[in-house]
């Protein structure tokens, strides 16, 4: 299968350069210079990924991944947000927003192109688990579904990104362990990419808000100075 990719980018020649290498690298490419264009093209078909200029003109792209991360039908769509701020404040509100990683102007077209792979590839199954459960969580990966089940009461579905389902799968394929930053990069994104560690903060905390209102964010727990596990005991109440 051909995956698809937006490039939502309204410098032509940034786009164009983009769009050349993923080209050369065997996907399927759809340009947007606006994100109206851009949510037009998306309205029959969702592509694989999508990736996302911070400076547009009208609706920013930061704007615009917040507006895909509330969106049901968008809300697992893989985005890589690119722009020329670099600083580390501004990549965590890339994140914030909904990205899933950041790629700063000016950058390799090689290194972009290695991040789309990962980031496609992260849409997979970690491995063959089967259904896994902890406390109320239910998470089967051949339906990429994540159930909170409490006695007494009727089973609700939880939404997450790609990321975070596979930040939970992971977890929950190795439950009570505790998992550094380091090793959470290289087990959930992949050796082969540079990411900061920071990243990983910024989805654990992603994945907590999407648990919060199961009120299973608890089993996700902090191990000061060592990083995280999820839990069958939290102590949180």
């Amino acid at each position: 299968m051909t995956h698809r990719i937006l490039i939502v980018e309204d410098e032509p020649s940034i786009a164009e350069l983009i769009a050349i290498n993923l080209t050369h690298a065997g996907y399927k490419v759809e340009k947007a210079m606006q994100t109206d264009i851009a949510s037009a093209m998306m309205k029959d078909q969702l592509p694989n990924m999508i990736i996302l200029d911070w400076m547009l003109p009208g609706k920013s792209g930061v704007q615009f991944a917040k507006e895909l991360r509330s969106n049901e039908r968008t809300k697992a769509l893989p985005i890589l947000m690119l722009t020329a701020k670099s600083e580390e404040s501004d990549k965590v509100l890339g994140l914030d927003s909904g990205a899933d990683d950041y790629v700063t102007k000016p950058f390799s077209p090689k290194e972009l192109v290695a991040r789309v792979r990962a980031m496609l590839r992260r849409q997979m199954p970690i491995e063959d688990t089967g259904p896994l459960t902890v406390g109320p969580l239910k998470l089967d990966p051949s339906s990429h579904r994540v159930l909170a089940t409490w006695p007494n009461a009727e089973s609700k579905a939880i939404a997450l990104g790609p990321t975070e389902f596979r930040l939970l799968q992971f977890f929950m394929a190795n439950p009570e362990r505790v998992h550094s930053r380091a090793s959470l990069l290289d087990k959930v994104w992949g050796s082969e990419v540079y990411i900061e560690e920071r990243t990983v903060d910024v989805h654990i905390k992603r994945l907590r808000a999407a648990l919060v209102p199961f009120d299973c964010d608890r089993y996700i727990e902090t191990v000061r100075g060592s990083g995280y596990r999820i839990t069958k005991t939290p102590t949180q109440t």
